[in-house]
């Protein structure tokens, strides 16, 4: 089979770090487009060819493009909390930034692209599970951006003839993401906490449940998207496993597989954020052929044992951090 030349924009980051690892792995050529804001040098082998910037200049999107056959957009200023003390900038980068690179891509000839949405579109409307062709309701700048974006992907598919499958994805977690900011998700933010004898902060009851994603599983997603058959073009899936569970039961889990008991402090909640989300991934099981594989409690084992080298203290030890432990359940 003849080598693929693969574009990840944002491919230093949490996801598109693994999923660069795994192309390589496969064989393909691989390119990187990331302006570090978020992404990490460390995450990326010197076996990429690397195109340092931001998805919003013209001219460097267009030399990344040129010549891939795939592009894989993962680049994005995600966090719904970051969303709300920054709209402007979370449009600029999601919605145009994506729109700079689709009308790349149209010109260069690309087959496919595939585009890194949210499950947050949805915005806890319509009954559970969420279907693709469900309500959608956006309650944070963020959210609102992802949906623009995912419409600038159907209207190229449709009018431009340019190959494009968007991902929902919901509540994705694992090794490598990230945990050092106010924006951190939920699940490295508890691992850092149990680890370091600290309470866990829980924005709002704990109740609210999330249909967590191992990165593994969201890796597979965008492969077979990038060979979906031409029905799947111009259309968006949910990736994830099709199951929820609350922040407590999350907290239960990681407590018991690190083996320290530390309540958590409760906080009000955030603006934007969704109380309930589960995916129906039928429409990705019979299009995508792709199905979750990796099982909640596995997947929370491996991000553990990735992390807690990392935090470099036992917890007994009580190694205290600057940065107040905050987690509600957002990608």
């Amino acid at each position: 089979m003849a080598t693929v030349t693969a574009l990840v924009t944002g491919g230093a980051g949490f996801i598109g770090s693994h999923l660069v690892d795994r192309l390589l792995a496969d064989g393909e050529e691989v390119r990187v487009l990331d302006n570090f804001s978020t992404g990490r040098r460390e995450n990326l082998s010197s076996a990429v060819d690397l195109y340092e910037g931001d998805i919003l200049d013209e001219e460097l999107v267009r030399k990344a493009v040129k010549g891939a056959d795939v592009v894989f957009h993962q680049a994005a200023l995600t966090s719904v909390a970051r969303s709300v003390e920054q709209p402007l900038a979370t449009g600029l980068t999601n919605t145009h930034g994506t729109l700079n690179l689709l009308v790349a891509a149209r010109d260069a000839g690309a087959r496919r692209v595939v585009y890194a949405s949210s499950s947050s579109v949805y915005g806890g409307v319509g009954p559970l599970p969420s279907t693709e062709t469900g309500p959608t309701c956006p309650r944070s700048p963020y959210s609102a951006s992802k949906l623009a974006a995912e419409q600038y992907c159907r209207v190229f598919s449709e009018l431009y003839g340019l190959g494009t499958v968007a991902l929902r994805y919901f509540n994705v977690y694992g090794p490598r993401q990230a945990v050092g900011s106010a924006y951190a998700a939920a699940v490295p933010l508890f691992i850092q906490a149990l680890c370091r004898g600290e309470a866990p902060v829980v924005h709002g009851d704990g109740r609210q449940s999330r249909d967590f994603t191992f990165v593994e599983d969201v890796v597979e997603a965008n492969l077979a998207a990038a060979n979906a058959p031409p029905e799947a073009v111009g259309h968006v899936f949910n990736v994830a496993r099709g199951s929820s569970q609350s922040l407590l039961e999350l907290l239960e889990i990681l407590s018991q597989l690190l083996g320290a008991r530390v309540d958590p402090v409760h906080r009000e909640p955030r603006p934007g954020d969704v109380r309930q989300s589960m995916a129906d991934v039928r429409a990705a099981r019979e299009l995508l052929g792709f199905q979750a594989r990796v099982a909640f409690h596995e997947g929370l084992r491996r991000t553990v044992e990735w992390f807690r080298p990392g935090l470099g203290v036992g917890i007994l030890t009580g190694g205290k951090v600057p940065e107040q432990h905050r987690a509600h359940g957002r990608e």
